[in-house]
């Protein structure tokens, strides 16, 4: 197996994160948030703060910086901090004051005084339900659709007509990426040019964003994204410190760095939304579905900037239904921004949707997998596209097997005072591409170097690069240089959606074919010496004719010291001739305690197709971390709002995360099919499945163990005490 490049770094402490960077004259920032949930800001008092030792700058809506909102294609709008005067949640990012030290920017920022006009606030999805609007088209799915038999006029009909039916509504709760490495920026201004240090997603996009807010040209700023500490979505957009870094860091002249405190992270950055869902499923008495509604609420920002889109994997990626509808609300809150966050719909929809299917299996007297296999879809509902590659089936069977299933009972087991229960559930997510651009550098010295503006937010996408740069250049890995993270870089996207490896994979692999040809061009060019030969490449050298040269010496004799190409792949026709996603089933154990009722997950098995798997070691991984964080959603993670908007939990002795004491054994198997329809490289994705489908597996097994059915997330003592 292969160890990421970038792990000594890691475990040494020698890797450089954003607020790492430290440069001479370097001043520090404090935001101020707002202490209201919805209203105006009538004034603020910043004469305390203006005259407290060390501070050097004090901004506001009444004294801002020289931002303006941010657009770009591929975001769209951003918001960007200090625009005005309104306040939609609390926590919300109003000021800035800047100190020759951190600790003096916040003893400053406490004494700023604020006088709000106050307007009432709505805090709660519950309360906020009667107010749902339609959700605009997510990921390519309306708001509602519906897919119905020939002879079927309405869901109704059908769900009426169906010899078996089940309904039930789910619920999940708010959420934050909580993510180790705080969101932070170094910004610094030379010469007309900024070059802002900030942990994200994407350095072009990131470089994009500044570009439009700061009034600048693109090439004015470069964005540097260094090592990051976990970003799953929450990284994918700019930043409050990267805006105002790079704003404060022009007026002033000086280098300047903010780092969010762990309670600003849980506001002043974006975080997952609360769903309410509702499924009704209808079924033969055998098990196939002849109907499935799912309608879903989820909360948004008042901006209604993102919508938690769970009802729209229903309608593409799950079950075998003649008949099908879905619906996609929002209720827009007084609450901190809405993001993508790992696993984005599918996380929350498969809770729902996969607890649904094990009730479903417990009203028939059927056993879980065979439901599933039962409703095993060739293509997504209504839909003529076949799945490129699609071994759900073989994910049940392996991981029945290897996890014991066929001793699992229908009321569970004890074990001395615990209570014990197996459960499952079935994982997919979209088999997604985005545009991309990657360079290839072959050099005298007989390396490579492979470089595109690309994140690698804890995925291991370095080591991939080097992995298939290697491969398509026919050297050994560990003769590949792979580069990330600068805007100086060709725009490599961004790393999420699990894409990052079909994108620059691909790329990869049509640079690389390219530097190569030019590589032969100029061995077998006029006064080179393969002049006149027939030539070919491989295993890093040219070969002609009785001549074999290294590629190095190639270029040497051309006195040359490198070559480059670039290549740059994005999703084209094969969208027309099949849709993609990965599968995977869940499985897991979980001990109840009778008496306290404590819950705990005790085995864990993932069964994956996801095609070609670059690297075993780092895709294992991957998916260890995204289970982990389902049981984390199933029994740990969730805001709790206040009715005035504030976080009550909003740090993480509140927000609770898992430990190494709550989590015993995980397993991770993969089925690898490469699935070449969908990209050149044959991999589809893992940074997300591995999350989808565990936190139903949870409560499912908590039900087999303890006959109590949760249809909420998190699932706390209180609800098993009950």
């Amino acid at each position: 197996m292969t160890s990421r490049v970038d792990g000594p770094l890691k475990v040494t402490g020698r890797a450089k994160y954003g607020a790492d960077h430290n440069l001479p004259g370097m001043v520090y920032g404090y935001v101020v948030l707002s202490t209201i949930a919805n209203g105006e800001i009538e004034a603020m008092d910043m004469t305390g703060a203006k005259s407290s030792p060390g501070v050097v700058g004090v901004y506001s809506p009444f004294d801002p910086l020289e931002l303006k909102p941010a657009m770009t294609p591929i975001f769209g709008e951003t918001w960007v901090p200090l625009q005005n005067k309104e306040v939609a949640y609390y926590g919300q990012p109003i000021g800035l004051v800047v100190a020759e030290t951190y600790e003096q920017a916040r003893d400053a920022a406490m004494v700023v005084e604020v006088s709000y006009h106050r307007r009432p606030a709505v805090t709660s999805l519950e309360d906020g339900l009667a107010s749902a609007e339609d959700a605009p088209e997510s990921r390519g799915t309306p708001s509602s659709l519906s897919v119905l038999a020939p002879d079927v006029e309405s869901i109704e009909d059908a769900l009426e007509a169906s010899p078996v039916v089940f309904e039930a509504t789910y619920r999940t709760a708010t959420q934050n990426h909580a993510a180790m490495e705080p969101h932070s920026a170094v910004a610094v201004w030379d010469a007309g040019q900024v070059t802002v240090y900030s942990g994200n997603q994407g350095a072009n996009i990131q470089a994009m964003e500044l570009a439009s807010a700061l009034g600048v040209e693109m090439s004015s700023v470069r964005a540097i994204n260094p090592f990051v500490g976990g970003a799953f979505g929450g990284k994918g957009r700019t930043s409050t410190p990267a805006f105002l870094a790079a704003a404060a860091a022009r007026t002033l002249d000086k280098p300047v760095k903010i780092v969010l405190s762990r309670e600003q992270v849980f506001t002043a950055t974006a975080g997952r939304a609360a769903t309410v869902q509702k499924l009704t499923l209808g079924a033969k008495e055998d098990g196939s579905l002849t109907a499935l509604r799912h309608d879903s609420w989820c909360s948004v920002p008042i901006d209604r900037s993102f919508v938690e889109p769970t009802s729209h994997g229903t309608s593409k990626e799950w079950y075998s239904t003649p008949n099908l509808s879905i619906s996609q609300k929002m209720v827009p809150l007084n609450i901190p921004l809405t993001t993508f966050m790992r696993a984005p719909g599918e996380a929350p929809g498969s809770f729902a949707l996969e607890s649904a299917m094990d009730e479903l299996a417990l009203k028939l007297n059927m056993d879980p997998i065979e439901l599933r296999l039962r409703n095993n879809s060739t293509a997504p509902p209504g839909n003529d596209l076949q799945w490129s590659s699609k071994h759900v089936d073989e994910c049940y069977r392996i991981g029945a097997s290897r996890f014991g299933w066929a001793d699992r009972l229908p009321g569970g087991r004890t074990d001395g005072d615990w209570l014990v229960g197996m459960g499952m559930a079935t994982a997919m997510f979209p088999a997604l591409r985005f545009p991309a651009s990657v360079e290839v550098t072959l050099r005298d010295d007989e390396t490579a170097v492979v470089g595109t503006s690309g994140a690698d937010p804890g995925t291991g996408l370095l080591t991939v690069l080097s992995l298939v740069g290697a491969e398509s250049l026919d050297i050994s890995p560990d003769r590949i240089t792979p580069l990330l993270g600068d805007s100086a870089l060709p725009p490599g996207g961004m790393s999420g959606g699990s894409t990052a490896t079909a994108s620059a994979g691909s790329a990869v692999m049509i640079a690389a074919a390219q530097v190569l040809d030019e590589l032969l061009a100029l061995a077998s060019a006029p006064g080179a010496p393969f002049e006149g030969m027939e030539v070919t490449y491989a295993e890093g050298r040219v070969h002609g004719d009785a001549l074999d040269m290294t590629f190095g010496e190639v270029l040497r004799a051309a006195n040359r010291t490198s070559l480059s190409a670039i290549g740059s792949s994005a999703p084209g026709e094969e969208l027309t001739k099949h849709s993609f996603s990965s599968f995977g089933a869940q499985f897991c154990e979980v001990r109840v305690h009778r008496l306290t009722c404590e819950a705990r997950v005790s085995r864990m098995l993932g069964v994956f197709d996801a095609g070609r798997i670059i690297n075993a070691k780092a895709a294992r991984s991957q998916m260890i971390g995204g289970m982990i964080w389902g049981v984390s959603a199933a029994l740990h993670e969730g805001m709790e709002i206040e009715e005035n908007g504030r976080l009550a939990n909003g740090d993480l002795a509140g927000y609770l995360l898992p430990v190494n004491a709550d989590i015993s054994e995980v397993d991770v198997h993969f089925v690898q099919y490469p699935d070449t329809l969908h990209n050149p490289v044959g991999a589809k994705g893992i940074g997300e499945i591995g999350m989808v489908g565990m936190a139903a597996a949870v409560a499912n097994a908590i039900h087999n163990a303890t006959g109590v059915r949760i249809r909420h997330i998190p699932i706390t003592i209180e609800d098993l005490l009950e």
